[in-house]
């Protein structure tokens, strides 16, 4: 409807032009490049309440299959809400693995001083990531300001079910920031509260027909959960097959210093019938050395016909495929069913 001329004195407008205007509100955008035969289009995420905006953030994730790897690269962000003083902020971005209560599982970007819009460009990468983890992790992403003589602050955060991403397929975002959600939103699901995520450990299994035994190789861990006041822990890897009679089956590693990512790269050996390995458990547990003191425990795992999920399928893989190296991550716990937990 077109009114080229003012109204005349008392004359009443139409409803339809006395409605308040609104300025129309930026979407915040998922970037979707996935679309057959089309170009990389743009759908809606997010719509912002405009007077608790508190900025949009940049980011890319990728899980790269092959090697267990999701690497987040942190773009830039827009529009950070101020939070200190001079009306700027000391930016940096936080990653959380949901569920998860651990500290092992977060990781940051480096912190940016003076800024609102920041520009990182860092690539932050968690390893041992399976293909179970990415249908039920939430991946959270929060932004935060740095203060020197208090607590750091919160700014914003975004929740990613991991399960939207294609394996090998980079997905690109540009999204606004929310409020702080409960840890039970998110996309995940409710923890066990028995059980904390403690690290991730690549183990190799091999039943040689030549040498008739079995072949545990302990290849590495990943965000393993510190022990000791500087943040880091000093790691070792023990080992048994169980049951264990005569108590001969424990091996360990040597131990890492100061690390939370070790590199072991050590293999041991089980002279053990085909047959009978189907009897057997692998019971594999990871330590933090200490001087003068008990050693820590920091998490474990338990391979075996008894076991579930990949840690059966783990197993399963390795007696139906003799003389064939089988690597797998495997998630590091908290608590073992059965174990006895002492060094």
């Amino acid at each position: 409807m077109m009114f080229p001329h003012p109204p005349a004195q008392g004359q009443t407008l139409p409803l339809e032009l006395r409605l308040p205007i609104h300025k129309k509100t930026p979407l915040c955008l998922e970037e979707n490049p996935s679309r057959t035969g089309a170009k990389p289009g743009l759908d809606p995420w997010c719509l912002p309440n405009p007077g608790t905006a508190l900025g949009t953030l940049d980011f890319s994730l990728l899980y790269d299959q092959e090697n267990n790897a999701l690497h987040c690269t942190i773009n830039k962000a827009k529009g950070l809400k101020p939070m200190d003083h001079n009306g700027l902020a000391d930016p940096y971005v936080k990653l959380h693995l949901l569920p998860g209560a651990s500290k092992a599982n977060k990781l940051r970007t480096k912190t940016l001083r003076n800024t609102l819009n920041p520009t990182w460009n860092e690539t932050l990468t968690y390893y041992g990531i399976t293909d179970e983890d990415m249908i039920r992790k939430t991946l959270r992403i929060s932004v935060c300001d740095e203060d020197k003589f208090r607590h750091n602050e919160f700014i914003g955060e975004t929740r990613i079910p991991l399960k939207k991403l294609k394996p090998n397929q980079t997905k690109n975002f540009n999204i606004c920031l929310e409020k702080q959600l409960p840890v039970s939103e998110g996309g995940s699901e409710p923890q066990d509260k028995s059980l904390e995520e403690r690290g991730r450990i690549l183990i190799s299994l091999k039943y040689s027909s030549q040498k008739q035994g079995l072949q545990v190789g302990i290849m590495r861990c990943a965000h393993l959960a510190a022990m000791d006041a500087n943040g880091y822990s000093d790691p070792y890897v023990k080992i048994y097959l169980k049951p264990d009679e005569d108590k001969k089956s424990k091996h360990k590693t040597a131990v890492k210093k100061k690390t939370l990512n070790p590199e072991f790269n050590e293999e041991f050996f089980y002279e053990i019938k085909h047959g009978d390995l189907a009897k057997k458990t692998l019971e594999v547990t990871v330590w933090d050395y200490d001087i003068g003191k008990s050693n820590d425990f920091i998490g474990g795992v338990v391979l075996g016909i008894n076991a579930k999920g990949e840690r059966l399928k783990h197993w399963f893989d390795c007696l139906k495929n003799k003389d064939k190296k089988i690597e797998r991550w495997h998630t590091l716990t908290n608590e073992l069913p059965g174990a006895v937990l002492s060094d």
